[in-house]
């Protein structure tokens, strides 16, 4: 009221005066709308009174907080500031309830260290608003430009500085207005002063981090690298690097590199010298330093700093570091076979292959000499997963009959060619050589193998592939003997190599395997007969004819149940055989079943025998097993269905077993089962 009735009197000495200590009347009042109204009159005056101006300009502030605008606040607030620090102060203390200071410090502390961020000042500028200027013209000007908002003077340096020397002034125990003061002069180019700031801070409190991340690099921007290495290493200590992610938006470019290419060599240098789990893990702290310090990305920081994760045992992380970089540069080879490597340690094959093979493509020559500086246990592990992938891949290949791709097939060139220097082993020079066949490269595909193993293989695979190499030249004769013995050996690596022969060839083959079978059986040289005969059985493709002439080898040589597969084959392919032909493979398979004690099934298929030819049944079975053994065979089984109350089954079983041999035990069987089915019709 008292300030209503001074300004309706008709003097105006103090009218701006009058205007700003009503709008804080207002203000404290909680009628924000008519502070506002106070406050803008005082600003837009056409004779403005600094000090008036100041009140106004605070007490805008203030209401603009409670309306959000908290950048706004603080472009009132600097212009204060820039007009009169001492009057900004005296305002504050007398105008600002204490319930609303520490809200407004916090909120200009905030706003402060975002314009920082925001916008980098260029060191050594000349500042447009200097604390001695507040003449007239100079703040009409100011606050005409603030007005229309073309102007923004928080946005540089000095006007952040002048709102933290304020804040400073304010509660001179803040740590946090203090950092903010000596980031402006930082931006000044004032280092000098920042760096006083900072140790009078670091004084009072030894183990703030913000404080400690500020001083090092002004250590380092002054020379004083041995300085700098001490705070740093009292930053990793604390272990609070989150820090720097604020500071680093302060920081100039070539500061920025300066700490990122001493943190990275400080980190380098520490990794040459002690291995120990303290000395990986102050390297990881400088390479997080240096990694920060690019702004997030660093390609050999991140590679480096994953390959200590991994030395650690953090293999998680050390995946993390390596994504990092693959997200940037998917082709990168060093990333590529890093991830390999972890996934290696932590026994995941697929993606550890996947890994190496995506680096093989890439570089070989440097995935190479990386493997081979692994553990002869990681070595041997890395190169059976590849082989392994490798084979699988191949014979998928091959086994499509589609023409491959040249993408895949180069990629197992590359894979095999890989192995090959890796390790020179025998299996990987049998890879190498099969993928230079699936590729059609026949020539080179022999000039590696005589390379490798001579040109007279011992090693029975390798005589194998010069055996199907030799037979493009139509040598089928030569290729039968090494075949051979591979079958012996191993099939699924014939039925492999065989992909590469025409059909024709196979043919041939095929027929020159089964006459040197014959003429090893007849002389009784059953394992080596057996060798030939499963060649032409694979390269006939399970011909029923090669399949019982090989049946009949594994009899002799007592393997029964090999024998029993190939003559399943034969009678599952049953079809326009005649009668006769049929009934002998019964009659073999009949014979297998009880060398193999399973009688019941045995007697099956000696009784489809007798009911598609009687005579040839009988005259085999005469041979062998003999009609008195297997009538007892067929009374034991039709006893057994006889006690279960199988009659129709037991009598059909003794009535084949009479056509085979009128035994007494059959014959009194026979009768049980007339007696016993009286009431009912067996036929």
């Amino acid at each position: 009221d008292m300030c209503e009735q001074l300004l309706a009197a008709e003097q105006s000495t103090y009218h701006n005066t009058l205007l700003a200590l009503r709008g804080f009347c207002s203000l404290h009042a909680q009628d924000h709308h008519g502070a506002l109204q106070d406050f803008q009159r005082v600003i837009e005056h056409d004779s403005p009174h600094p000090n008036s101006c100041i009140k106004a300009l605070c007490g805008r502030g203030l209401i603009r907080i409670s309306g959000g605008s908290n950048y706004l606040t603080a472009l009132d607030y600097i212009t204060a500031c820039q007009l009169k620090l001492e009057e900004t102060i005296f305002t504050i203390k007398s105008y600002v309830p204490w319930n609303q200071r520490g809200l407004l410090l916090k909120v200009l502390q905030e706003e402060g260290q975002m314009m920082l961020q925001k916008k980098r000042y260029p060191g050594g500028s000349s500042v447009s608003f200097q604390k001695k200027q507040t003449g007239l013209r100079t703040f009409l000007t100011l606050k005409v430009l603030c007005f229309v908002g073309l102007f923004s003077p928080s946005r540089d340096a000095p006007g952040v500085f002048q709102l933290a020397s304020l804040l400073v002034e304010l509660d001179s125990s803040d740590e946090a207005s203090r950092i903010l003061c000596a980031d402006a002069l930082y931006q000044m180019g004032r280092g000098e002063e920042a760096h006083k700031m900072l140790s009078l801070a670091l004084s009072r409190n030894p183990q703030r981090a913000p404080v400690l991340a500020r001083l090092a690099l002004l250590q380092l921007k002054r020379g004083f690298v041995h300085d700098g290495n001490q705070l740093l290493k009292r930053l990793i200590r604390i272990g609070d690097s989150s820090c720097l992610l604020p500071i680093l938006d302060i920081f100039q470019d070539e500061d920025r590199k300066l700490l990122q290419s001493h943190c990275r060599c400080r980190a380098l240098a520490i990794l040459k010298g002690k291995q120990e789990g303290a000395a990986i893990k102050e390297a990881i702290a400088h390479l997080s330093f240096a990694i920060l310090a690019a702004g997030g990305y660093a390609e050999d920081c991140l590679l480096t700093r994953a390959r200590c994760y991994g030395r650690l045992g953090q293999m998680k992380t050390a995946i993390f570091d390596f994504n990092a970089v693959l997200k940037e540069e998917p082709r990168n080879v060093q990333a590529l076979s890093g991830r390999g490597f972890v996934h290696l340690a932590l026994r995941q094959q697929k993606e550890a292959v996947q890994d190496l093979i995506s680096a093989l493509k890439v570089e070989a020559g440097a995935v190479i000499p990386a493997i081979l500086t692994l553990k002869p246990e990681a070595q041997g592990l890395v190169t059976g997963w590849l082989l392994q992938h490798g084979r699988a891949a191949l014979t998928e290949l091959v086994a499509t009959k589609d023409p491959p791709g040249e993408e895949t097939l180069g990629d197992l060139l590359t894979m095999a060619k890989a192995l090959t220097k890796i390790c020179r082993a025998a299996q990987h020079h049998l890879f190498y050589t099969d993928v230079l066949m699936a590729n059609g490269r026949h020539q080179e595909a022999l000039k590696h193998l005589q390379e490798a193993f001579g040109h007279c293989p011992a090693e029975d695979f390798a005589r194998a592939r010069l055996a199907v190499l030799q037979l493009q030249s139509r040598n089928v004769a030569g290729a039968a003997a090494p075949l051979s013995v591979l079958a012996r050996r191993d099939e699924k690596d014939l039925a492999f190599l065989l992909k590469f022969v025409d059909t024709k060839q196979q043919q041939h083959l095929a027929q020159a395997a089964a006459q040197e079978g014959k003429v090893l059986m007849k002389s009784h040289h059953h394992e080596q007969a057996l060798g030939y005969l499963s060649l032409a059985v694979l390269a006939s493709r399970d011909s029923p004819r090669y399949l019982r002439r090989r049946a009949a080898c594994l009899m002799h040589l007592k393997k029964y149940e090999k024998a029993l597969k190939d003559m399943a084959k034969v009678i599952q392919g049953h079809g326009c055989n005649s009668p006769k032909t049929r009934a002998g493979d019964h009659c073999c398979q009949g014979f297998l079943l009880l060398a193999l004690a399973q009688e019941e099934a045995a007697v099956q298929h000696y009784m489809q025998a007798l009911q598609l030819d009687e005579p040839l049944a009988l005259g085999t079975i005469t041979s062998c097993p003999g009609r008195e053994s297997l009538t007892k065979t067929f009374h034991r089984i039709a006893q057994n269905n006889f006690e279960k109350q199988l009659y129709e089954e037991a009598w059909k079983i003794t009535d084949y077993g009479l056509k085979i041999d009128k035994s007494s035990e059959l014959q009194k069987l026979k009768a049980r089962l007339k007696r016993e089915a009286s009431s009912c019709s067996i036929h």
